[in-house]
């Protein structure tokens, strides 16, 4: 088997190296890797293992599932979670060595002394990274459409179409890199099904705002939707090693490399539960919203994604201008955004962009890779820290639906919130809109 050069290089030069491996029975004719990163998850990861042996067997056959069990040194763990850990290998090292439903089960055992994750790096994103460098050295290159690497999370649930349905898509699409469609799990409590909700439209308004505004970025950043290929992969460097919001700055990086697909003929199935582990994500804010530390049904400004939608209008024509000409635009289009272009040094970046850009083309791609998602997101929370303050969620829910030509499924009084039953159909109808892709509701 012949790795592809950029693969070689990529293993050469950034992978985690050999302190850890796979752990397998066979890894002959993989095609594809599920990578799933587990601390203490041994009540959940095993229900995950069981919604994907229910996909299709061809498909199962041609897919390894890598289980990365992992924590960091004894002093960074606690005892229970080290406890955990142990229960999970030992019933994954039967897994791995039967085809128990066709599951062709890995692991990798970066939990165990010697073998823990260094502390100031212990986290989900080296966890991903170490499940995905070590997919790289199994994929049977000689198939043509080998080597995609989906990203999962242990107490996330698929759906049977799961894997055929990835597949297709990049076999269709011709894509580097997609993310899957979500619906977040049933809660159990009624607060954290509340929570829940009131999370994901805040994620879905996110989005749908830059779907409208036109930004290239306009695509969900969440670890358990990701996939991309194997020379996607090794193009951007791997999965970074960020404790928490790896998945945004991979897809982040992953857009640079050309578009994001979408794949909306499967969903996933996210858990609904809180955790500390992190600063922010889901389980953060459904900790949050149940302990009632703040008002949660907030939203960002939509006249923010109006401003956005004109910045990235007129920079998408180029302009032959010099900075400060193009700084008075931004300023005529809002005075905070001329001012968070200043504070992001835009006078000396314009320059350095153009000079580097052979023709228009190259200009307006150099430009998109500079106001990348992480800076659309930097100005979004600057207006509306500056200027645009945040209103009522329904209120701003209605209003960037209204301005995209919809109308919301349920009447919301101004500054109220619904019902519970109320939010979840507003919720569905976002997820509609969203599955569809278009940029009108």
């Amino acid at each position: 088997m012949t790795v592809p050069r950029e693969i070689r290089k990529y293993l050469a030069r950034w992978s985690v190296g050999d302190r850890w491996c796979i752990v397998s029975r066979s890894s002959e004719g993989i095609d594809n890797a599920v990578v799933i990163p587990a601390l203490a998850e041994s009540d959940h990861l095993f229900a995950t293992l069981a919604a994907l042996s229910r996909n299709p067997p061809a498909e199962l056959a041609r897919t390894l599932v890598i289980c990365v069990i992992n924590n960091g040194g004894p002093d960074a763990v606690s005892k229970d979670d080290l406890a955990d850990n142990r229960k999970t290998l030992e019933r994954l090292r039967k897994l791995a060595n039967s085809d128990k439903n066709g599951l062709r089960v890995a692991y990798v055992d970066a939990s165990s002394p010697g073998l823990e994750m260094p502390d100031k790096a212990a986290g989900v994103g080296l966890a991903r990274k170490i499940g995905m460098d070590l997919a790289l050295g199994v994929f049977d290159y000689g198939n043509p459409s080998t080597g995609i690497i989906l990203s999962l999370d242990a107490d996330t649930l698929v759906e049977h179409t799961y894997l055929s349905s990835v597949r297709e898509a990049f076999e269709r699409e011709k894509v580097a890199a997609a993310v899957v469609s979500f619906a977040h799990q049933v809660a159990k409590r009624p607060d954290e099904q509340a929570a829940i909700c009131c999370y994901e439209l805040f994620l879905r308004y996110y989005v749908l705002g830059l779907r409208y505004a036109g930004s290239p970025y306009a695509f969900h950043s969440i670890g358990s939707t990701m996939a991309c290929t194997a020379g996607a992969y090794a193009a951007v460097r791997g999965m970074n090693t960020r404790k928490a919001g790896e998945d945004f700055y991979f897809l982040d990086k992953l857009a640079k490399t050309g578009t994001v697909g979408r794949i909306t003929g499967t969903t996933v199935h996210p858990a609904a539960r809180a955790s500390g582990r992190v600063p922010f994500g889901t389980g953060r804010r459904i900790t949050r919203f149940t302990a009632g530390e703040r008002d949660e049904y907030i939203l960002y400004d939509p006249r923010s994604f109006a401003v956005l939608r004109e910045w990235l209008g007129y920079m998408a024509s180029c302009p032959d201008a010099d900075p400060e000409t193009i700084l008075a635009r931004a300023g005529g289009i809002h005075p905070s955004l001329e001012g968070f272009l200043r504070t992001r040094r835009f006078g000396e970046v314009w320059p350095r962009l153009v000079e580097n850009s052979g023709d228009k083309a190259h200009l307006r791609d150099h430009f998109s890779r500079w106001f990348d998602g992480f800076e659309t997101f930097k100005l979004i929370r600057s207006l509306s820290t500056d200027a645009l303050h945040p209103v009522h969620m329904f209120t701003a829910l209605e209003r960037l639906v209204g301005i995209m030509g919809g109308r919301l499924p349920v009447a919301v009084d101004p500054g109220s919130i619904p019902p519970l039953r109320d939010q979840m159909v507003v919720l569905e109808y976002l997820r509609e809109i969203d599955n569809r892709g278009q940029n009108s509701p």
